[in-house]
């Protein structure tokens, strides 16, 4: 049996350090973004007797963890116990105590391989594998404790969120419970107790549930990606611009609106525009998305008129392995098989998912911003850049080009759009509020994203 001991100072006290562990979704912020964990049963819960089961995925093999928890005192410890998994044995501590007038996180877990006697070079594996692990998860703790620390006078907020289970969604959600909010999802079926009943064929929406919310975000719509035809393009348009106006009307008419309707956009307002640097201040530009981006942050004007603070996103380049981007990038550049695509000078106007997380609560925080504001990392980068770095990162050449026209040729126009063309958009507006991003460069939002 071995020991792994791991102790980090947190910024909080260690009540609010151990209440954090124990709202939900600290389990998905503590899911390292490179490792493919699905949870298949959660109680949402560390007391005792709270069962946690989770599927992990290796390539094509996948292993069934199930954790048991035990041993909680409230505001000090809790444990949990692998019940059927990977490891011949593991029990994992978490203990937080008072120092100062901040905390200390512990993680303790005795563990055993199987076949441990005899597998000297998988225990040396395992050893770097829960060091870059709990790395990640003392950083993580940190910096959302750090975020949330500056809200501490402010009430918990309500709030109401569209594509909850989208990429951004399910990391929002679990960034925000954790920081103590109410988070109620929008659904297009059944709705469980806490979520909100609305579909946007029909244009009909449970607005009883949205009375009393204190913000609503809406992230919904059709995915970009896929051969754009002509019903597909029908679909992203109306998808963005029908559930605008639905929920843009129907908080407009409530007795108890939002304080603030975050109805996200895309840097795709900005259309092809070249080197030159563009801020919330710059027009819109032309093409498809351009159009796209235009008709649905007008669609939200209903709510403005009604006196509701608007704020749209206009989301960049999401760094994140498990979806957008940098999912699709990763196994070509880890083959060696990845380079330059097209001229390489199109701009890439990207931002880490953790810097995401932390734009939408400042923006619902601080009641000065309203209209766009660009959701983008503060150094956009050429794509023959952003290709260099990312094999820098991955130790791997970048050489090998995707020419223009096989792009035309593969992916027609949503490719021409998505890889060929792009905007050098800088987050003015969230660096003159005083937001700090985590991620400041491509380089340190790669390596946070991947664990490298």
């Amino acid at each position: 049996m071995t020991q792994f001991l791991r102790k980090a100072k947190m910024p909080v006290s260690a009540k609010s350090l151990f209440d954090w562990h124990a709202r939900p979704g600290a389990f998905e912020r503590l899911v390292p973004p490179w490792d493919d964990i699905e949870v298949v049963h959660s109680d949402h819960s560390i007391k005792d007797g709270a069962r946690l089961i989770m599927r992990i995925q290796k390539g094509p093999a996948h292993v069934t963890w199930e954790a048991l928890h035990h041993d909680f005192i409230d505001g000090e410890r809790f444990t949990d116990t692998q019940v059927r998994g990977p490891f011949a044995r593991w029990v994992h501590t978490h203990r937080v105590e008072t120092e100062g007038d901040h905390s200390v996180l512990i993680d303790d877990v005795d563990y055993a391989l199987p076949l441990e006697p005899i597998s000297e070079v998988a225990a040396g594996q395992t050893k770097a594998v829960l060091d870059r692990m709990f790395d990640f998860r003392h950083r993580r703790t940190f910096d959302d404790l750090t975020r949330h620390a500056l809200y501490k006078d402010n009430e918990p907020m309500k709030i109401a969120i569209t594509g909850a289970s989208g990429l951004i969604g399910k990391a929002l959600t679990a960034f925000l419970t954790t920081g103590g909010h109410d988070v109620h999802p929008l659904v297009r079926r059944s709705a469980k107790p806490g979520q909100i009943l609305w579909d946007i064929r029909d244009q009909t929406i449970d607005a009883a549930a949205l009375e009393g919310m204190d913000a609503v975000i809406h992230l919904a719509g059709e995915p970009i990606t896929g051969r754009w035809t002509d019903e597909k393009k029908a679909r992203i348009r109306e998808s963005r611009v029908a559930g605008t106006t639905l929920l843009a009307t129907t908080l407009a008419g409530l007795k108890n609106p939002p304080k603030v309707f975050v109805s996200t956009s895309a840097v795709g307002f900005y259309g092809d525009r070249g080197a030159g640097e563009l801020d919330e201040t710059s027009g819109v530009g032309t093409g498809f998305l351009a159009n796209v981006c235009k008709a649905w942050e007008d669609a939200a004007q209903p709510a403005a008129d009604a006196g509701i603070r608007v704020v749209h996103p206009r989301i960049g380049i999401v760094l994140s392995p498990k979806g957008g981007a940098l999912k699709e990038l990763l196994l070509p550049f880890k083959l060696g098989a990845g380079g330059v695509v097209g001229s390489g000078d199109q701009y890439m106007s990207w931002i880490s998912l953790d810097d995401i997380v932390g734009a939408f609560l400042h923006v619902i925080q601080n009641d000065e911003l309203s209209g766009p504001v660009n959701f983008t990392g503060p150094k956009p980068v050429p794509n023959r850049a952003f290709a260099k770095t990312l094999g820098h990162v991955l130790h791997r050449p970048s050489f090998i080009p995707l020419p223009a026209a096989a792009v035309k040729l593969a992916m027609g126009e949503m490719g021409e759009t998505l890889l060929l063309e792009g905007a050098n958009v800088v987050p003015k507006k969230l660096q003159i509020s005083g937001f700090k991003f985590l991620h400041p460069s491509l380089e340190i939002a790669l390596r946070a994203e991947l664990g490298l």
